[in-house]
């Protein structure tokens, strides 16, 4: 494969310098469409509040029905910052994923963390309630352990899941130069994982079974205000993580050996790369569950809209545009007027799934040329 195959909107080797007059109104029609979503989600749900009532909750002013400030003050807007959150998390961390690894199709699944977390969290929901927490019941144990089990559950295992891998990955990564290898590596553990992930769920009862697929749905409702710092510090991290790599990342659009010659330290750049990704990921996993399609989309969408391959303009346009389409993701799912909540991936595929067949027509296309 030619080196301008490597990368879809990746296939241009300098840094695209004209049409920045065109990049201010993009951002500023980004932040106006998130601050609109954001007020559609709070109004147009299975519950309709008039928008004038929101806005008056949102002020502190009295309304007409007191359930209407607890519905969008504690389940509402919990939900929409989890949804912005996780929209830009999986946007920079896929942005990364396809810098580095040159590929247009890599994604936050591709270190293995989306793996390593679900299997974490079928621990949980398989072992813990059947055998470890009998024997801390048995034990009469309030321990440290025990209590952060209880308080965090899933999250907890999930976390712990995405930290192994990352360890490993990381390590592999500072032993290894050749990045196609950790890429594969990624690829064939996050399968074996799946493997076991298969095991625990072939031997659980009907109850663990459902309660882990509906875990592997994906859900913007489980944060609420009391775990939401544990989850907006992590991202904020690794966010702020990204943007101290904007220079390894242009250096490295045009391979390892450019980079090296701009003075960049690849193997430390890799390093702090594949940390901020695997800890968006992670974190994104644990807390609304392995999210499909928004980490390989978000960033060939944000190409496309900016115009560049600069990622000074890409990684805020990725946090930006990933809330956006969250967040729209999340009304979708929502069904307003209904009852019924779709999951959250059925809703990301729908967006998702025809950019990734529009990426992998136009790299045939391309093959063929």
């Amino acid at each position: 494969m030619r080196p301008a195959d490597t990368g879809d909107q990746l296939d241009t080797p300098a840094l695209v310098q004209s049409g920045a007059a065109r990049r201010v109104p993009v951002f500023t029609l980004l932040a106006g469409a998130a601050g609109l979503t954001a007020l559609l989600s709070l109004v147009w749900s299975s519950v309709s509040i008039p928008a004038d009532q929101v806005i008056d909750v949102l002020l502190g002013r009295e309304v007409e029905r007191e359930a209407w400030r607890t519905i969008v003050l504690d389940i509402r807007l919990p939900r929409i910052l989890t949804a912005a959150l996780v929209g830009a998390a999986l946007g920079v961390s896929g942005l990364q994923m396809q810098t580095v690894f040159h590929n247009p199709l890599a994604s936050p699944y591709t270190l293995g963390v989306v793996a390593g977390a679900s299997l974490g969290a079928a621990v949980v929901i398989i072992l813990v309630p059947s055998e470890l927490g009998g024997l801390y019941r048995q034990a009469g144990s309030s321990g440290t352990v025990a209590t952060l089990f209880s308080r965090f559950g899933v999250v907890t295992g999930a976390a712990l899941g995405a930290a192994a891998v990352l360890a490993l990955m990381l390590l592999l990564a500072s032993l290894v130069r050749e990045m196609t290898v950790v890429l594969l590596f990624g690829v064939a553990l996050a399968a074996l994982l799946s493997a076991v992930v298969t095991v625990l769920v072939y031997f659980a009862d009907a109850g663990q079974t459902r309660a882990f697929v509906e875990w592997g749905f994906g859900s913007f409702q489980r944060t609420r205000w009391g775990t939401m710092p544990y989850f907006a510090v992590p991202v904020a991290l690794g966010v702020g993580l990204a943007l101290a790599t904007v220079k390894p990342l242009n250096a490295l659009l045009l391979g390892e050996n450019y980079a090296r010659s701009l003075g960049v330290n690849v193997r430390r750049a890799r390093w702090g790369i594949l940390a901020s990704s695997a800890l968006l990921a992670g974190t994104v996993v644990a807390y609304a569950g392995p999210i499909a399609f928004l980490g390989i989309a978000i960033p060939h969408v944000a190409r496309g809209l900016f115009g560049t391959s600069d990622h000074r303009v890409l990684l805020p346009g990725c946090v930006l545009l990933g809330s956006v389409i969250a967040m729209i993701c999340g009304i979708v799912a929502e069904l307003p007027g209904q009852n019924l909540i779709l999951p959250i991936n059925a809703a990301t595929a729908l967006f998702g799934a025809p950019i990734t067949f529009w990426v992998l027509l136009r790299r045939y296309r391309a093959w063929e040329g």
